[in-house]
């Protein structure tokens, strides 16, 4: 029946739709909430990453908000330290708000109870309500969208990041009424990476892991239809949690600060996947599943409504009541692939009017009476719960429609909506970088053939280079010997020197030396997914090792692990203009090549744009094990030139055995980008640069810290005591010897790894002795963070045989002292930190742990602490850090 023959109709409804999207109302509300949170200055001058990234007095504190214009920096704190407590808005006020009169909080109670405002009131109601005040709660999800639309790309993809780890629904589509466009988060979404466990129907699984904007899956939308006494956010919580084991993926009415109404939210659509970890018990579904959660009423947001039609395998249609003009837009949708479904609740609608609705549907959208679900107040939740998995289970299985992200941003694009990634900027670099990319078949032949400089020629250069080093500190008489090696230097450099940038690395060195700092950045980010693209497949493992992401404590680390063929990564096109650099830069210095002739002087000026906007760069090469000493001084000067008047550095590094979790305590510390999970990245020690705000580096008494990860320089064993245990302990002696702090993340309560104990025992004849923390953590333990006495007692025991051997190599053996005496470390003084394991519950679909990210927080306090209270060696700059660099 056609809805112009019906008696309740005329036409298709789709300009009413398209005219109730932008409620004349709503379009002012934006401009006031963003002035209420303090952000209407980023609307033309986005948010940017560095800007929430600085260390400020509140680094050290853990504050409650106590106005809205705190809300954006509290939530932004939270979610770099993986604080599942992010989305809470709740502000500690200095004087309790005017109580609201009785009359007035019944009435509020009431309309709370009955239509749902967290999450399925309609827009048309609370249009009329007013904007939140300094006293009121502001809904976390107008907090997130006024973030979102103030932040640049950048700081979109880090927010939408950490929400992931956390297991927060993610940003899909982003309102943005005031300005009639809405925005497909495509972009944002780039940088999460999603890892399940894959079972055939015959053969053995295997863990998978692809970028969620990639990967395919069938994807269920939930939406509200007018008023709906069911909350979608908690019935989708409820799907995704297996057994008893409550997840709170999508924000709603029960949570703190949930009833209150949305004021530019609505309109958001927010996607979570259930992602299977090949446990029996925990796996609701066998494959990756989409949710998409619509936030407000399908009436109001008809064009979100119609791409989730377009893009999902099946839609759940949640209202009290179906009226006149939903009728007619659901009509519209005669002929759709998609599968409908209804849940409702009769006794509080027309019943009949429904009936009478549905009955004209159900031909309409190929459904049967089984695709119409009721729940009222006596239905069984679980039994209710299992019902809709089994709908989902059942379309799942059949041949349904399957759409990456970027499948479905094409369909975003027909139906009118912006898509972010699309701008011009964004664009040019993803064309260059497949202009890279696209060349390389083989990474170890691209490397051969392109990456010239490194391989052999690098490694012959750095044997030459530490026999010339070793023959300086002996005080080598025989000046025959470092002459022939000098020469042979000359001539392994001059060999060098003689190559020209290959393509793909003349095309990187333009890439990065643009005019535009976006496409710089844009560049950046879409090489580092471009070439993981095309990196070899790494090992999968069985998911009772692999999926509960643990280190293996052992106290033997197989070495050739740490001398596999690294994946191809930008620090490889990055290591390739240090080359050149290091080339030209010796030959001018031993006179054989003019400094008018030179050509790459320039490349440290082009490497610290990228470290100054949070890449980071290579302090130790991880293929050879050696400094490239010019290139890393080289950046030094140049930090030195752009810093100015602030320059005053304090060194932070952090040791340990690959696996030990000290990446990830990093990044989460800092807000950092340190590669992390042993075995899949580069194993070179890297440094990123932290600014401290300045109205707090007075108090600090630094304006920068600079952040070191030893990747996988450090091994867990002596390795026969032979050269390569010599070299990772010489590493251990440079990072430590350069830094003011020290975190050595340790596997085991007993031994700290042999290399670092072997630089403690150096830097102790020195005198120069860090400010150092012994961390452990991923135990499988939760406890309350800080020091225990057990663990505290077993490290500061007699040492093991691995350390014994150490102080007899380093000729300490006259009476083996405990470890206590060796770094002169005082019980009291909080030397030691437990840190309980990263993940509350099983991965891939675990969040990070509240008692995790607490710890973290409770670590940084204390160093930033002691750096303030001046018990790290005394700061440098960076002129220091240079000479310092040169000696050590």
């Amino acid at each position: 029946m056609d809805p112009d023959d019906c008696e309740f109709g005329c036409g298709d409804g789709t300009n009413e739709a398209q005219d109730s999207d932008f409620p004349a109302a709503e379009r002012s509300r934006l401009q006031e909430m963003l002035s209420l949170l303090g952000l209407e200055t980023y609307q033309a001058q986005k948010l940017s990453l560095q800007d929430s990234l600085q260390i400020s007095s509140d680094s050290m504190k853990n504050w409650a908000p106590q106005a809205p214009k705190d809300l954006p920096w509290n939530f932004l704190r939270k979610l770099q330290a993986l604080n599942a407590e992010a989305r809470n808005t709740t502000m500690v006020l200095d004087a309790a708000p005017d109580a609201r009169p009785a009359e007035k909080e019944s009435q509020m109670e009431e309309e709370i109870i009955y239509w749902d405002a967290a999450d399925d009131i309609s827009a048309d109601i609370y249009s009329f309500s007013e904007l939140p005040t300094p006293d009121t709660p502001v809904n976390p999800l107008d907090l997130l969208c006024a973030l979102l639309l103030t932040s640049d790309g950048f700081l979109q993809q880090e927010i939408v990041r950490k929400m992931s780890l956390c297991q927060f629904a993610l940003p899909l589509v982003l309102p943005d009424s005031e300005n009639r466009h809405h925005t497909f988060l495509l972009w944002a979404l780039r940088g999460v990476m999603r890892t399940w466990w894959a079972q055939p129907p015959r053969g053995v699984g295997s863990l998978r892991e692809d970028s969620a904007v990639l990967s395919r899956a069938p994807a269920f939308a939930f939406v509200r239809m007018e008023v709906s006494s069911n909350s979608k956010s908690q019935l989708l919580n409820a799907v995704l949690s297996p057994g008893h084991r409550p997840r709170d993926c999508f924000w709603h009415r029960d949570l703190n600060v949930g009833a209150n109404p949305r004021e530019i939210a609505d309109g958001l659509v927010e996607a979570s996947w259930f992602l299977p970890s090949g446990r029996e018990d925990l796996d609701i579904f066998p494959e990756p599943v989409a949710f998409l959660n619509l936030r407000g009423d399908i009436g109001s947001h008809w064009l979100q409504f119609k791409l989730l039609t377009e893009v999902s395998s099946a839609v759940f249609i949640l209202t009290d009541n179906i009226s006149k003009k939903e009728y007619k837009l659901l009509y519209s949708m005669k002929g759709s692939a998609t599968k409908y479904y209804f849940i409702l609740s009769p006794y509080r609608g027309k019943r009949n009017t429904n009936l009478r609705f549905l009955n004209r549907l159900i031909p309409v959208l190929k459904m049967d009476h089984s695709h119409v679900l009721v729940k009222v107040s006596s239905t069984d939740s679980a039994g209710f719960v299992r019902r809709v998995r089994s709908i989902v289970a059942h379309v799942a299985r059949s041949p349904c429609r399957r759409l990456s992200l970027e499948e479905m941003a094409h369909a975003a694009r027909k139906l009118g909506l912006r898509v972010d990634e699309d701008c011009e900027e964004c664009q040019q670099a993803k064309d260059r970088m497949e202009r890279i990319t696209r060349k390389i078949k083989d990474s170890d032949a691209y490397r051969r053939d392109e990456l010239r400089l490194q391989g052999d020629p690098w490694r012959k250069v750095a044997q030459v280079e530490k026999e010339l080093c070793q023959a300086q500190w002996a005080g080598d008489p025989l000046d025959k010997g470092r002459a022939e090696l000098r020469h042979r230097l000359l001539e392994l450099r001059a060999q060098q020197n003689g190559h020209e940038p290959a393509g793909g690395v003349q095309e990187f060195i333009t890439g990065i030396s643009g005019p535009s700092l976006g496409e710089k950045q844009y560049f950046l980010r879409w090489m580092e997914w471009g070439l993981a693209r095309v990196a070899q497949p790494r090992p999968r493992q069985p998911p009772e090792t692999t999926l509960t992401l643990r280190p293996k404590h052992c106290g033997v680390v197989d070495f050739s692990e740490l001398l596999r063929p690294e994946p191809l990564g930008v620090e490889h096109f990055l290591r390739e203009m240090g080359q050149f650099y290091e080339a030209e830069s010796c030959l001018v210095e031993a006179g054989k090549l003019p400094a008018g002739q030179r050509r790459f002087a320039h490349f440290p000026g082009l490497a610290l744009e990228l470290l100054l906007k949070g890449l980071p760069l290579e302090l130790i090469d991880g293929s050879t094990l050696s400094t490239p000493l010019r290139w890393v001084t080289g950046l030094l000067k140049e930090l030195h030139v752009r810093l100015e008047r602030r320059s005053r550095l304090v060194v932070l590094s952090a040791l340990g055995v690959p696996g030990t979790g000290k990446s990830t305590l990093l990044n989460t510390m800092f807000g950092l980008r340190f590669a992390t999970g042993r075995g899949c990245g580069p194993r070179g020690a890297f440094m990123q640069l932290v600014t401290v705000a300045e109205s707090f580096s007075q108090d600090l008494g630094c304006d920068h810290i600079l952040v070191i990860d030893s990747g996988g320089l450090i091994g867990g064993a002596l390795a026969s005591a032979g050269e390569r245990f010599e070299l990772e302990a010489s590493l251990a002696t440079l990072l430590m010897g350069l830094s003011n702090v020290t975190v050595v993340s340790l596997a085991e309560t007993r031994d700290i790894p042999p290399a670092i104990l072997h630089a403690f025992l150096r830097l102790e004849k020195t005198g120069h002795m860090p400010n150092y923390q012994f961390v452990y953590q991923n135990v499988h333990d939760a406890c309350a963070p800080g020091p225990r006495p057990r663990e505290r007692r077993l490290l500061l025991d007699p040492p093991g045989d691995v350390s014994r051997a150490v102080a007899q190599m380093e000729k300490q053996g006259g009476g083996i002292r405990t470890l206590a005496d060796l770094a002169f470390c005082d019980p009291e003084k909080q030397h030691i930190w437990h840190i309980p394991g990263l993940w509350h519950g099983v991965p891939p679909m675990a969040a990070v742990s509240l008692g995790y990210s607490e710890a973290i927080f409770e670590l940084k306090r204390c160093l930033l602490e002691n750096i303030r209270n001046g018990l790290s060696n005394q700061n440098k700059n960076i002129q220091q850090l240079i000479e310092l660099v040169r000696r050590l």
